[in-house]
């Protein structure tokens, strides 16, 4: 029987990789069997139905019938077949110095296994030894000590992963770890000292800076860029030149005194003075309280009128002791009897005070006396340029070319007239009266230089400025290229510069293009501090970030020194007649100067110097006599101011030489001194005189080398070359060229033949031609004085001749006084051409023009004699005078 069996399974529903097979067709017993390789990874579960067939009702299974549906769920188990993965090839992070964190990064693995056993990742191990970082089981990294950035900037560690079966991951993941210094918000990339060579211009300071914020936002910044150079000459690389050559330089007007000149012979004054000279030849006055001088009297300005100017450098801090006293740095006082004070400029408390009292000739009034100004700079122990304009009762105070009106005047009656003199003081004030001996009192306590007084004009803001400018500072590069959004300001004196922006980006582009620029051709050598303080703003916040300042120095390289040499003829010998002359001589009329420095380049890797000349100022020459100084009787040295127009140069001369001064250019201190001019209108008592020229650069900070001269006079001697006997004078021509007469003294003898009368006429002519070959002989012997002998040694001849029985009488046939008038009035003729030689010559100051007119004279004198003599010649002829002859 076949209906009571079961004969098949049918699953329906998805396409299960599954069939089922009947084991026992009685019981029903079955078994489901995969029909295809089953993937837990692919599918971890199926459901789907199955039935049961019987066999049917006959033996062909007709009219089986099949059983309700089951449903049928099989889960396929996992095996751990696969390795974990690292979802990254390599892991990337940065930390912060000297922090421990909890989490650097998480490392995260994965395994493709389908079941929790086998697909989680149980475990992850760092597999780098002796790293001080830790792994925990969820991948997260973290450091187990404070990491320095000194110590080691990065890190790179292995890292691998098991699964939850213990199985490794078959590659290990490399994980970077970057050790970043602390965040500290401030300027970077900037260098801690930048060199400077002289004559380069202007030089960017921080060209790679730039300012980090750590990432906060800002709605501002503001920096501020301080040079300091007050340890530099007076407050700031200045023009270290006299006070006479600046104020020329700056346009000052003349007439200034300065009261603390350099010491020498003619200001011996400052010679117990205590000096600081510093560098490059600043002339400083320090004055400890226990010095002071006495200007002489006739140096003092005698009338101040109601308009001048004192001008000072002062550097000065608090003064000792809770009661300072009065510090006197100018005091003009009574000099004996009484203890007035006229004017004085003191500091008393930190406060300047200037002293102004008058004459009741002046003014009888209740009038200001007494100006107080207080400033910080007074006692801020820096230089500072201060200027007293007096324009009475006016005064006006210039600090550094800034104005301050007196915060207090007060008012006193004027000064009685009296006959006592008064005594100018510098360091302190003379009191010469009512104590028993006379001394100095309110001594200063600080440091002055270039102290002036200039009575009846006060200096104008341009010209104050122009004394007191620094010649280096700060500057900004390509202005044009700055964000408009950023604002910047200097002080007046470009040390100090202020930079404002709301965009970082833009103050750091602002910040690359400051630089330093130092104008002068020499400048001083050395350190330049720079200083940078920075404010942060940010949003709702009046500062949010600590920036810190930032400290540098400029180092001011030192200037390749000039050496200044002065070349011309060490020696001139002239005639004492050139001396004697209106213009005298031009002694370095072939003078020379000039200049050059050593340079130094690099070429293929080898060093090579060389001299290069250069051009620059000088600022004084000075000319010295050496020996006895001048006699103002008998000698001058001098230059015509007319040589100095157009020109930044003065000039000084005493007996002992002549200082031309002023900054100005080689060139035009050559054509200066090319015409100085030595005179001596008494030539004979002159033996030599010598000369020594000096030039200086920067008030002696760069010297020439000594230029020694020496005037001689030429003494003549006979000339004995290129004589013409036509153009000599007078005393040289013998007569024996005139016309001639022969008497006869025996004309009372009768019957005289005239053969003898020929031969008396052949003897006078072989006389007369012996006499012209003496003569001419001794021309030639001799040419000076010879006349006087040559007519004794005709007398003598005469004298033969009258011992004879015949007399020849020489009869020039000419007018004497005719001959003398026309000589008279050639040397008249000559001596008009020589003045108006020297006339021109004066007015065209030049030595060349001198000798061409003399020249030129001569030669006109030559041919005017030559004319003479030659008129002579034709008007003279040989004749007999007949009527006089006997026979």
């Amino acid at each position: 029987m076949f209906f009571g069996e079961i004969c098949d399974f049918k699953i329906y529903g998805q396409d299960a990789p599954f069939k089922a097979v009947v084991l026992n067709r009685t019981s029903g017993e079955g078994v489901l069997k995969a029909s295809s390789p089953v993937d837990c990874e692919s599918q971890k579960e199926y459901t789907f139905i199955i039935q049961a067939y019987d066999c049917g009702s006959g033996p062909n299974g007709a009219d089986w019938k099949k059983s309700h549906k089951a449903v049928v769920h099989i889960q396929v188990d996992d095996v751990n077949e696969f390795a974990p993965v690292f979802r990254e090839p390599q892991y990337k992070a940065s930390v912060t110095e000297g922090k421990i964190y909890d989490s650097i990064l998480q490392v995260e693995a994965w395994d493709q296994d389908c079941s929790p056993q086998y697909s989680q990742i149980c475990n992850y191990e760092i597999v780098t030894p002796g790293t001080p970082f830790a792994i925990d089981r969820n991948g997260n990294i973290r450091n187990t000590e404070r990491l320095s950035f000194d110590k080691q900037q990065s890190y790179k560690i292995m890292v691998t992963a098991f699964d939850c079966g213990q199985k490794r991951a078959k590659e290990d993941v490399a994980v970077h770890i970057v050790v970043k210094p602390v965040c500290k918000p401030g300027w970077q990339g900037w260098n801690k000292r930048v060199d400077y060579e002289p004559g380069t211009g202007s030089k960017q300071l921080f060209p790679k800076m730039h300012l980090e914020t750590c990432g906060g936002p800002l709605s501002g910044v503001k920096a501020m860029v301080e040079l300091q150079t007050n340890h530099i000459g007076k407050g700031c690389d200045r023009e270290t030149y006299s006070e006479k050559s600046l104020q020329k330089l700056c346009g000052a007007a003349s007439g200034s005194t300065d009261l603390l000149p350099a010491p020498s012979p003619s200001t011996n004054w400052t010679s117990s003075l205590l000096t600081d000279s510093g560098r490059d030849s600043d002339l400083i006055y320090r004055f400890d309280g226990r010095q002071a001088a006495n200007v002489p009297d006739h140096v003092v300005p005698q009338n101040l009128t109601d308009q001048f100017t004192i001008a000072t450098w002062m550097k000065h801090g608090p003064s000792p002791g809770l009661r300072a006293e009065k510090e006197t740095l100018l005091c003009n006082s009574d000099k004996t009897e009484m203890n007035r004070h006229h004017y004085s400029l003191y500091v008393h408390n930190c406060r300047l005070v200037f002293l102004l009292r008058r004459d009741f000739t002046q003014v009888d009034t209740f009038r200001p006396a007494e100006f107080h100004w207080k400033l910080e700079q007074i006692c801020d122990k820096e230089w500072h340029y201060y200027v007293i304009n007096v324009e009475f009762p006016a005064v006006t105070l210039f600090v550094d070319g800034v104005t301050y009106e007196p915060y207090l005047v007060t008012d006193d009656w004027p000064i009685h007239a009296s006959k006592i003199d008064t005594q100018l003081t510098v360091g302190a004030c003379w009191q010469g009266g009512e104590v028993a001996t006379p001394r100095f009192t309110q001594y200063f306590r600080g440091s002055l230089s270039g102290l002036t007084i200039r009575p009846g004009r006060i200096e104008t803001q341009k010209v104050i400025s122009c004394l007191q400018a620094c010649k280096e500072g700060l500057d900004i590069n390509s202005l044009e290229s700055l964000a408009k959004d950023i604002k910047f300001h200097f002080n007046p004196a470009q040390s100090v510069l202020v930079v404002e922006g709301e965009d970082v980006g833009s103050i750091n582009t602002a910040m690359t293009k400051v630089s330093y620029i130092n104008s002068r051709q020499f400048p001083t050598s050395g350190l330049r501090r720079l200083h940078i303080t920075t404010t942060v703003q940010c949003f709702g916040e009046d500062t949010c970030l600590s920036i810190p300042d930032v400290k540098a120095v400029v180092m001011v390289l030192p200037p390749s020194e000039p050496r200044i040499t002065i070349t011309g003829s060490n020696r001139l010998v002239r005639p004492a007649s050139d001396l004697q002359g209106p213009l005298g001589v031009a002694p370095f009329k072939e003078l020379h100067i000039t200049s050059t420095v050593m340079k130094g380049d690099s070429v293929g890797g080898f060093h090579r110097t060389g001299v290069m000349e250069v051009m620059h100022n000088l600022d004084y020459c000075d000319i010295l006599v050496i020996g006895e100084e001048l006699s103002p009787d008998a000698e001058s040295l001098e230059i015509h101011h007319n040589a100095l127009l157009g020109k930044h140069l003065d000039a000084t001369n005493s007996t002992s030489g002549i200082s031309i001064y002023g900054v100005d250019s080689m060139a035009h201190y050559e054509q200066a001194l090319r015409q100085v001019r030595y005179r001596n209108w008494r030539p004979a008592t002159l033996t030599e005189r010598r000369f020594r020229l000096t030039c200086s650069e920067l008030n002696g900070r760069y010297t020439s080398n000594e230029f020694n001269l020496e005037v001689s006079l030429l003494h003549h001697s006979a000339p004995v070359e290129h004589v013409n006997h036509l153009a000599s004078q007078q005393q040289y021509i013998r007569p024996v060229h005139h016309p001639l007469m022969i008497h006869t003294l025996n004309s009372h003898m009768p019957g005289t033949a005239p053969p003898a009368a020929t031969v008396i006429i052949v003897v006078c002519i072989a006389a007369l031609v012996t006499i012209v070959v003496i003569g001419v002989y001794r021309i030639h012997a001799t040419h000076q004085e010879g006349s006087r002998e040559d007519e004794e040694e005709v007398k003598e001849a005469d004298v033969d001749w009258e011992n004879s029985a015949l007399t020849i009488i020489v009869n020039p046939m000419e007018n004497i006084a005719g001959n003398q008038a026309v000589d008279e009035e050639v040397k008249e003729e000559s001596q008009e051409e020589e003045e108006q030689g020297m006339t021109s010559a004066e007015s065209e100051n030049s030595d060349e023009d001198d000798e061409e007119e003399e020249e030129e004279e001569e030669e006109e004198e030559e041919e005017d004699e030559r004319d003479v003599v030659e008129k002579r010649k034709h008007e003279g002829k040989f004749e007999w005078d007949s009527s006089s002859s006997t026979y």
